[in-house]
Protein backbone atom coordinates (compact mmCIF):
# COMPACT_ATOMS: atom_id res chain seq x y z
CA UNK A 1 0.00 0.00 0.00
CA UNK A 2 1.35 3.42 -0.98
CA UNK A 3 0.19 6.12 1.47
CA UNK A 4 0.76 9.73 0.48
CA UNK A 5 0.00 13.14 1.98
CA UNK A 6 -1.00 15.94 -0.37
CA UNK A 7 -0.93 19.69 0.19
CA UNK A 8 -3.03 21.54 -2.37
CA UNK A 9 -2.47 25.28 -2.68
CA UNK A 10 -5.35 27.52 -3.74
CA UNK A 11 -5.82 31.31 -3.70
CA UNK A 12 -7.95 30.86 -0.56
CA UNK A 13 -5.65 28.56 1.39
CA UNK A 14 -4.29 25.01 1.46
CA UNK A 15 -6.21 21.77 1.41
CA UNK A 16 -4.80 18.71 3.11
CA UNK A 17 -5.54 15.34 1.54
CA UNK A 18 -4.28 11.79 1.99
CA UNK A 19 -4.40 8.85 -0.38
CA UNK A 20 -4.10 5.09 -0.02
CA UNK A 21 -3.12 3.34 -3.26
CA UNK A 22 -2.87 -0.46 -3.51
CA UNK A 23 0.28 -1.72 -5.16
CA UNK A 24 0.11 -2.75 -8.81
CA UNK A 25 -2.10 -5.74 -9.48
CA UNK A 26 -3.57 -7.61 -12.43
CA UNK A 27 -6.30 -5.03 -12.98
CA UNK A 28 -6.39 -1.65 -14.65
CA UNK A 29 -6.37 1.41 -12.37
CA UNK A 30 -9.97 2.19 -11.50
CA UNK A 31 -11.82 5.31 -10.44
CA UNK A 32 -10.71 6.33 -6.94
CA UNK A 33 -13.05 6.45 -3.97
CA UNK A 34 -13.29 10.00 -2.62
CA UNK A 35 -14.25 10.24 1.08
CA UNK A 36 -16.30 13.21 2.35
CA UNK A 37 -16.12 13.57 6.14
CA UNK A 38 -18.87 14.51 8.59
CA UNK A 39 -19.58 17.85 10.31
CA UNK A 40 -16.93 17.38 13.01
CA UNK A 41 -14.70 15.12 10.95
CA UNK A 42 -11.28 15.15 9.35
CA UNK A 43 -8.91 12.89 7.47
CA UNK A 44 -7.47 11.51 10.70
CA UNK A 45 -10.90 10.70 12.11
CA UNK A 46 -11.43 8.14 9.33
CA UNK A 47 -8.70 6.21 11.21
CA UNK A 48 -7.83 2.94 9.44
CA UNK A 49 -11.01 2.78 7.37
CA UNK A 50 -9.44 4.19 4.14
CA UNK A 51 -6.65 1.60 4.32
CA UNK A 52 -9.16 -1.23 4.81
CA UNK A 53 -11.31 0.08 1.97
CA UNK A 54 -8.41 0.44 -0.46
CA UNK A 55 -7.17 -3.06 0.35
CA UNK A 56 -10.58 -4.67 -0.11
CA UNK A 57 -11.59 -2.84 -3.30
CA UNK A 58 -8.16 -2.60 -5.00
CA UNK A 59 -8.94 1.08 -5.58
CA UNK A 60 -7.15 4.25 -4.61
CA UNK A 61 -8.93 5.91 -1.69
CA UNK A 62 -8.65 9.66 -1.11
CA UNK A 63 -9.73 11.61 1.95
CA UNK A 64 -9.42 15.36 2.43
CA UNK A 65 -10.03 18.02 5.05
CA UNK A 66 -12.49 20.72 4.07
CA UNK A 67 -11.46 24.33 4.68
CA UNK A 68 -11.76 24.96 8.41
CA UNK A 69 -11.24 21.31 9.34
CA UNK A 70 -8.31 19.11 10.26
CA UNK A 71 -5.02 20.17 8.71
CA UNK A 72 -6.50 22.33 5.95
CA UNK A 73 -6.45 26.11 6.20
CA UNK A 74 -9.06 28.01 8.15
CA UNK A 75 -12.24 28.65 6.23
CA UNK A 76 -11.69 31.77 4.10
CA UNK A 77 -15.11 33.23 4.96
CA UNK A 78 -18.34 33.53 3.07
CA UNK A 79 -19.87 30.50 4.82
CA UNK A 80 -23.54 30.14 3.94
CA UNK A 81 -26.43 27.70 4.22
CA UNK A 82 -25.45 26.69 0.69
CA UNK A 83 -22.26 25.08 2.00
CA UNK A 84 -23.16 21.63 0.66
CA UNK A 85 -23.56 22.87 -2.90
CA UNK A 86 -20.52 25.13 -2.49
CA UNK A 87 -18.36 22.10 -1.69
CA UNK A 88 -19.43 20.37 -4.89
CA UNK A 89 -19.12 23.45 -7.06
CA UNK A 90 -15.90 24.99 -5.78
CA UNK A 91 -13.88 22.40 -3.87
CA UNK A 92 -14.34 19.22 -5.88
CA UNK A 93 -12.82 20.56 -9.15
CA UNK A 94 -9.72 21.69 -7.22
CA UNK A 95 -9.23 18.21 -5.77
CA UNK A 96 -9.95 16.55 -9.08
CA UNK A 97 -7.33 18.63 -10.86
CA UNK A 98 -4.68 18.42 -8.15
CA UNK A 99 -5.02 14.67 -7.62
CA UNK A 100 -5.34 13.88 -11.34
CA UNK A 101 -8.53 11.86 -11.57
CA UNK A 102 -11.58 12.15 -13.83
CA UNK A 103 -14.04 9.44 -12.92
CA UNK A 104 -14.65 8.78 -9.24
CA UNK A 105 -16.74 6.99 -6.63
CA UNK A 106 -18.27 9.35 -4.04
CA UNK A 107 -18.47 8.07 -0.45
CA UNK A 108 -19.79 10.41 2.23
CA UNK A 109 -20.48 10.15 5.96
CA UNK A 110 -23.26 12.22 7.58
CA UNK A 111 -23.31 15.68 5.94
CA UNK A 112 -20.48 14.36 3.81
CA UNK A 113 -23.09 12.03 2.33
CA UNK A 114 -25.03 15.05 1.09
CA UNK A 115 -21.82 16.49 -0.35
CA UNK A 116 -21.05 13.18 -2.05
CA UNK A 117 -24.56 13.15 -3.51
CA UNK A 118 -24.17 16.76 -4.70
CA UNK A 119 -20.94 15.81 -6.49
CA UNK A 120 -22.57 12.71 -7.98
CA UNK A 121 -25.34 14.90 -9.34
CA UNK A 122 -23.25 17.84 -10.56
CA UNK A 123 -20.64 15.56 -12.20
CA UNK A 124 -23.05 12.84 -13.21
CA UNK A 125 -21.07 11.68 -16.25
CA UNK A 126 -17.94 11.16 -14.12
CA UNK A 127 -19.37 9.68 -10.92
CA UNK A 128 -19.47 5.90 -11.26
CA UNK A 129 -21.18 5.20 -7.92
CA UNK A 130 -22.54 7.00 -4.87
CA UNK A 131 -22.22 5.61 -1.35
CA UNK A 132 -23.73 7.37 1.65
CA UNK A 133 -23.41 6.49 5.30
CA UNK A 134 -25.60 7.99 8.06
CA UNK A 135 -26.53 10.88 5.78
CA UNK A 136 -29.36 13.31 6.49
CA UNK A 137 -31.96 13.84 3.78
CA UNK A 138 -33.70 16.85 5.33
CA UNK A 139 -33.99 18.80 8.58
CA UNK A 140 -36.44 17.32 11.06
CA UNK A 141 -36.96 17.22 14.82
CA UNK A 142 -34.77 14.13 15.23
CA UNK A 143 -31.82 15.77 13.49
CA UNK A 144 -32.22 19.00 15.44
CA UNK A 145 -32.55 17.27 18.80
CA UNK A 146 -29.41 15.24 18.15
CA UNK A 147 -27.46 18.39 17.33
CA UNK A 148 -28.80 20.25 20.39
CA UNK A 149 -27.74 17.40 22.65
CA UNK A 150 -24.29 17.23 21.06
CA UNK A 151 -23.84 20.98 21.43
CA UNK A 152 -24.78 20.79 25.10
CA UNK A 153 -22.39 17.89 25.64
CA UNK A 154 -19.42 19.67 24.09
CA UNK A 155 -20.14 22.97 25.86
CA UNK A 156 -21.03 21.67 29.33
CA UNK A 157 -18.40 18.96 29.59
CA UNK A 158 -15.46 21.01 28.37
CA UNK A 159 -15.01 18.61 25.49
CA UNK A 160 -13.64 21.13 23.03
CA UNK A 161 -10.17 19.67 23.62
CA UNK A 162 -11.37 16.49 21.90
CA UNK A 163 -12.05 18.51 18.78
CA UNK A 164 -8.85 20.54 19.11
CA UNK A 165 -6.87 17.30 18.88
CA UNK A 166 -7.95 17.07 15.23
CA UNK A 167 -8.77 20.67 14.29
CA UNK A 168 -6.34 22.72 16.39
CA UNK A 169 -7.38 26.32 16.99
CA UNK A 170 -10.22 25.86 14.48
CA UNK A 171 -12.13 23.58 16.89
CA UNK A 172 -14.58 26.18 18.20
CA UNK A 173 -15.36 27.26 14.65
CA UNK A 174 -16.01 23.64 13.64
CA UNK A 175 -18.48 23.11 16.49
CA UNK A 176 -20.30 26.43 16.19
CA UNK A 177 -20.55 26.27 12.40
CA UNK A 178 -22.13 22.81 12.54
CA UNK A 179 -24.63 23.69 15.25
CA UNK A 180 -25.50 27.22 14.14
CA UNK A 181 -26.04 26.24 10.50
CA UNK A 182 -28.27 23.22 11.12
CA UNK A 183 -30.26 24.96 13.86
CA UNK A 184 -30.85 28.11 11.81
CA UNK A 185 -34.19 29.00 10.27
CA UNK A 186 -32.47 29.67 6.96
CA UNK A 187 -31.42 26.02 6.68
CA UNK A 188 -34.71 24.52 7.88
CA UNK A 189 -36.14 23.97 4.40
CA UNK A 190 -33.08 22.19 2.94
CA UNK A 191 -33.54 18.73 1.44
CA UNK A 192 -30.96 16.51 -0.20
CA UNK A 193 -32.80 16.38 -3.51
CA UNK A 194 -32.24 20.14 -3.82
CA UNK A 195 -28.49 19.51 -3.75
CA UNK A 196 -28.61 16.28 -5.78
CA UNK A 197 -31.37 16.44 -8.40
CA UNK A 198 -29.52 14.49 -11.08
CA UNK A 199 -27.95 11.32 -9.66
CA UNK A 200 -27.54 8.88 -12.55
CA UNK A 201 -25.17 6.31 -11.06
CA UNK A 202 -25.95 3.30 -8.87
CA UNK A 203 -25.99 4.01 -5.16
CA UNK A 204 -25.47 2.22 -1.86
CA UNK A 205 -27.05 3.64 1.29
CA UNK A 206 -25.96 2.67 4.82
CA UNK A 207 -27.78 3.73 7.98
CA UNK A 208 -27.82 2.55 11.59
CA UNK A 209 -31.12 1.85 13.29
CA UNK A 210 -29.89 3.77 16.37
CA UNK A 211 -28.46 6.78 14.56
CA UNK A 212 -28.46 9.77 16.91
CA UNK A 213 -28.81 12.30 14.09
CA UNK A 214 -31.59 10.94 11.93
CA UNK A 215 -33.96 8.01 11.68
CA UNK A 216 -33.86 5.32 9.03
CA UNK A 217 -36.48 7.34 7.16
CA UNK A 218 -33.60 9.50 5.96
CA UNK A 219 -31.91 6.48 4.39
CA UNK A 220 -35.11 5.40 2.66
CA UNK A 221 -35.51 8.90 1.25
CA UNK A 222 -31.91 8.99 0.02
CA UNK A 223 -32.36 5.59 -1.61
CA UNK A 224 -34.83 7.20 -4.04
CA UNK A 225 -32.30 9.74 -5.38
CA UNK A 226 -30.74 7.68 -8.13
CA UNK A 227 -32.20 7.00 -11.55
CA UNK A 228 -30.09 3.82 -11.54
CA UNK A 229 -30.14 0.93 -9.06
CA UNK A 230 -30.19 1.62 -5.33
CA UNK A 231 -29.16 -0.67 -2.47
CA UNK A 232 -30.29 0.13 1.07
CA UNK A 233 -28.64 -1.49 4.10
CA UNK A 234 -30.03 -0.80 7.58
CA UNK A 235 -27.56 -1.87 10.27
CA UNK A 236 -28.97 -3.27 13.50
CA UNK A 237 -27.72 -2.00 16.86
CA UNK A 238 -25.72 0.70 15.05
CA UNK A 239 -25.36 4.41 15.73
CA UNK A 240 -24.08 7.29 13.65
CA UNK A 241 -20.61 5.97 12.69
CA UNK A 242 -21.03 2.59 10.98
CA UNK A 243 -17.49 2.55 9.56
CA UNK A 244 -16.21 2.63 13.16
CA UNK A 245 -18.87 0.43 14.72
CA UNK A 246 -19.07 -2.19 11.96
CA UNK A 247 -16.06 -1.59 9.68
CA UNK A 248 -15.99 -5.15 8.37
CA UNK A 249 -19.60 -4.90 7.21
CA UNK A 250 -19.14 -1.53 5.54
CA UNK A 251 -15.97 -2.62 3.75
CA UNK A 252 -17.41 -5.98 2.67
CA UNK A 253 -20.68 -4.54 1.36
CA UNK A 254 -18.91 -1.67 -0.39
CA UNK A 255 -16.51 -4.04 -2.12
CA UNK A 256 -19.36 -6.30 -3.20
CA UNK A 257 -21.41 -3.37 -4.45
CA UNK A 258 -18.57 -1.91 -6.50
CA UNK A 259 -17.54 -5.31 -7.85
CA UNK A 260 -21.05 -5.98 -9.13
CA UNK A 261 -21.74 -2.47 -10.39
CA UNK A 262 -18.32 -1.53 -11.79
CA UNK A 263 -16.26 -4.65 -12.45
CA UNK A 264 -12.49 -4.15 -12.38
CA UNK A 265 -10.88 -4.50 -15.79
CA UNK A 266 -8.09 -7.02 -16.31
CA UNK A 267 -4.89 -5.74 -17.88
Amino acid sequence: MVIEEHWIDTPLGRYFAKSWTPKASAVEPSAPILLFHDSLGSVELWRDFPHLLATATSRRVVAYDRFGFGRSSSHPGGWSVGFIDDEAEHCFPVLQNALAFTNFVAFGHSVGGAMAAACASRYSTQCEALITESAQAYVDTGVLEGIRQAKQFFESNNQIDRLAKYHGDKALWVLSTWCDTWLSEAFASWTINQSAPNVLCPQLVFHGDRDEYGSTDHARYIATLSNDSSNLIILNECGHVPHREYPDVIVRETEKFLRHQIPLRQK
